[in-house]
């Protein structure tokens, strides 16, 4: 039997990008490998870094980076159509907030504000999902998924899609969590918080994925009535899905 292909691929110019193939599914098939990536931003490919990325057919990239976060670093392979979903940052701002009231900041502020923002991706961004799944029932793949590090707003995009495709949630969790293996952090991001609070910042936590799908049963009572009027995902959409992404 072949090896599978590589999951993560390590760049110079960008980290944690890596295949959401291979993973079994609930009903025997597996996530088929090579046609749907995750990553943080592409701004800073290298020439070697562009020549593995074109080697993949990459063709497609769907940005959730803010306005201002995308135009300081603009993808600088032509030959990819990006599509913007803009998911503004909050969390940053949300930080130094608190501590311009006067308060310290500590890593309990960080939890709290992380898991604050994965509740908004569900409760003030759910049309820029659904776009993403519109976008999936067409013919844009091989594609890639990002926004600015490629965990926080790309890993809820990416765990919504393993669950459609029916991937188990402890496979889901796993690799959602891989990002703490693979992501390399941007030291100036958010420079002046102290250390304890960056270092949250720069992981991913069970609590935080935790959050948006609290979120997802508070709003529409589960998760499958939120992929059917959330994302707007009902049975034919999920079939067509199913068969563009999976393999028996």
């Amino acid at each position: 039997m072949p090896d599978s292909p590589a999951r993560h691929l390590n760049l110079a110019g960008a980290s944690n990008f890596r295949d959401l193939g291979g993973y079994p599914t609930k009903d025997g098939r597996t996530v088929r490998w090579r046609q749907i990536f995750r990553s943080n931003h592409l701004g800073y490919l290298t020439d070697d870094d562009a020549a593995v990325v074109r080697s993949l057919g990459v063709k497609s990239a769907f940005d959730f980076r803010g306005t201002a976060e995308r135009a300081e670093a603009l993808c600088g392979m032509p030959e990819i159509t990006v599509h913007s979903l803009p998911v503004e940052p909050t969390v940053v701002a949300a930080l130094r907030a608190i501590a311009a009231a006067g308060t310290p900041l500590a890593t309990s502020h960080a939890i709290d504000v992380m898991r604050d923002s994965y509740r908004n991706y569900v409760q003030q961004n759910t049309p820029r999902f659904r776009a993403l799944f519109a976008h999936l029932l067409e013919d844009r793949a091989p594609l890639v998924i990002h926004c600015t590090a490629g965990k926080d707003r790309t890993g809820f995009a990416c765990a919504l899609i393993l669950h459609t495709l029916g991937v188990s949630d402890g496979v889901i969790a796993e690799d959602y969590l891989l990002t703490n293996r693979y992501y390399r952090r941007d030291p100036n991001n958010g420079s002046e918080l102290p250390d304890d609070v960056k270092n949250v910042l720069g992981t991913v936590q069970a609590s935080f994925l935790d959050a948006a799908f609290a979120a997802i049963d508070a709003d529409y009572g589960d998760l499958e009535t939120y992929l059917r009027d959330g994302l707007g995902l009902d049975q034919p959409e999920r079939a067509s899905l199913e068969a563009r992404y999976l393999q028996s």
